[in-house]
């Protein structure tokens, strides 16, 4: 019943904002436009707005999981024309919050205490609201200030119920619109339904906290709050409550007298490094997970919170990834195409003359503005577009730094607008590709693996005698391998014989058989044919 209710709303929705529009495509099958030109609300309801807008618009009625959804889907520039990407960005969670007391009782069933031998105070009213969770702020015994995150109530049973509708919607698009299959609708689904359902369990995010936390502690640049693991739960996450003024506040942070130049610098500087150094990025970083720390202006620190959802690259990956930059920057194409073909993000028989052709008639255009004007994330961008045309794969790990990069620089050019991001970049890349492919790392991975080589050293001459006995069985199973094979074949042909044999000796019995002369009596058939028969049966039987 609620899943017909919930479908009921989404028809009411799709009709009011006329989402029918995004169905007059010429591609579409003829009767899947005849049927969105007999809907009588085509001629009812106008369409008031562009259809960018509304698509926002419906998103936004449909409430917290369809919101996320245009959310993610605002990220894959790679799917969508540009104005539907720029107007899913604006998408907001506005969710009421649920009663503190609802709150209250969530806490205290997952940490098994009454919030009094918890907390010495538990603010009801949350200072957020989100569609997933709700934050509360609270005081610790010992007099410490946290954060206390709340899953929200049901929420599991909602996004379950929505998650298997878009599934639905996902299978039409597929199947009824050409461009659907290259879209992938499902996998875009597939995708999402992981990350909600990962943000669920809040101790992945504490997790992911814990690890940043590690890989900055000590950081000038970084501050990441304390979890406390001792009071978080899968519905539950208690964290360190930090001051600091909203990185989207800029006139704040001009009044307190912030260097501006040097914070949108760090921000890129923090980027590289959890991608480069760490591999290890929080790919949440929009202005509202972004807090400035109120001490020290002139040598200002980043706050970072909600660890959510974080991306990863591998050492492949990384290097790939730093190698297309720097070729990008200095103009060689053909190096550009390689790398993508040497990674495997476009298939191996790609015409790497025509690839790199396409690439530079997609980044020529960009160099013909000053470097401090480039924006590094649109450069990403378009090779991916590129490469799509090459039938490159997605590569989710590709689309969240894709994200992350354009938001970060969009918030460094907010704060700084002459941010030159490459400069900040370039000394970055080339120091870590120095590090990672110069004398010194291969010293260092000498010196790493030395213990390792020094401890099979003893069992070394063993370990030779065990390789050659192995390679000794394995010729010898081969060897045997082969006369089975032989003996495979050789049986076979003699089956054929016998089965064609038995075949014409069949075929001989059926037209003696059939010879209505013959027929008279069952006296009259020839002794022959019968024996003829029998023994074609008896041959058939044996092959």
């Amino acid at each position: 019943m609620r899943t017909l209710i919930r479908s009921l709303k989404i028809a009411w929705i799709f009709a009011y904002y006329r989402l029918d529009t995004f169905f007059n495509q010429p591609v579409l099958p003829w009767y899947v436009r005849a049927l969105c030109w007999l809907m009588p609300w085509r001629y009812l309801i106008p369409a008031r707005h562009s259809q960018a807008r509304r698509l926002r618009l419906a998103l936004e009625a449909l409430g917290p999981v369809f919101i996320k959804f245009g959310q993610m889907l605002s990220t894959r520039r790679d799917l969508l024309p540009d104005d539907l990407a720029v107007e899913l960005a604006r998408l907001q969670d506005r969710v009421p919050p649920f009663a503190g007391e609802k709150a209250r009782q969530i806490v205290e069933r997952e940490l098994k205490h009454p919030l009094s031998e918890i907390f010495a105070h538990f603010e009801p009213d949350p200072m957020a609201s989100a569609s997933v969770a709700q934050v509360h702020a609270a005081t610790l015994m010992d007099g410490r200030a946290v954060v206390v995150k709340v899953i929200r109530p049901g929420i599991g049973r909602v996004i379950r119920q929505d998650v298997s509708l878009l599934y639905v919607l996902a299978r039409m698009v597929q199947r009824l619109w050409v461009e659907g299959r290259r879209l992938r609708p499902v996998e875009v689904v597939a995708e999402y339904e992981q990350t909600i359902f990962d943000e669920l369990d809040l101790r992945k995010e504490a997790a992911n906290g814990s690890q940043l936390r590690r890989n900055f502690d000590g950081s000038r640049i970084l501050y990441v709050p304390e979890i406390f693991w001792d009071y978080t739960r899968q519905n539950v996450l208690v964290m360190e409550r930090i001051q600091g003024i909203p990185v989207a506040d800029v006139a704040q942070l001009h009044a307190q007298g912030t260097d501006m130049k040097r914070l949108a610098e760090r921000g890129v500087e923090i980027f590289f490094t959890q991608v480069f150094r760490d591999s290890f990025f929080h790919a949440d970083m929009h202005p509202g997970n972004i807090f400035v720390s109120r001490d020290n202006p002139s040598d200002p620190q980043y706050i970072a919170v909600d660890f959510g959802i974080i991306g990863s690259l591998n050492a492949e990956d990384q290097s790939y990834l730093a190698r297309n930059i720097l070729a990008f920057f200095k103009r060689d194409y053909r190096q550009v195409a390689q790398l993508h073909i040497d990674s495997g993000w476009v298939p191996r028989d790609t015409n790497v003359h025509a690839f790199e052709t396409a690439i530079r008639s997609v980044c020529e255009p960009i160099f013909e503005k000053p470097l401090k004007d480039i924006s590094f994330g649109m450069v990403l961008l378009g090779l991916f577009q590129t490469a799509r045309r090459f039938n490159m794969e997605v590569q989710p790990q590709l689309v969240l730094l894709q994200k992350t990069l354009l938001n970060i620089e969009g918030l460094g050019r907010q704060l700084y607008p002459d941010l030159d991001l490459w400069q900040t970049a370039k000394p970055f890349l080339e120091n870590w590709m120095q590090e990672r492919m110069g004398v010194k790392a291969v010293y260092r991975n000498v010196k790493e693996q030395a213990p390792e080589w020094l401890e099979k050293l003893p069992h070394l001459p063993q370990m030779v005698y065990d390789s050659l006995e192995q390679m000794k069985l394995h010729s010898a199973t081969d060897a045997q391998s082969q006369r089975a094979l032989a003996k495979e074949v050789a049986a076979e042909r003699r089956r054929t014989r016998r089965l064609g044999l038995a075949g014409a000796t069949l075929l001989a019995s059926a037209a003696v058989v059939s010879n209505p002369a013959w027929l008279q009596s069952a006296a009259d058939l020839p002794v022959a044919a019968m024996a003829a028969g029998v023994l074609g049966w008896v041959l058939l039987w044996r092959a």
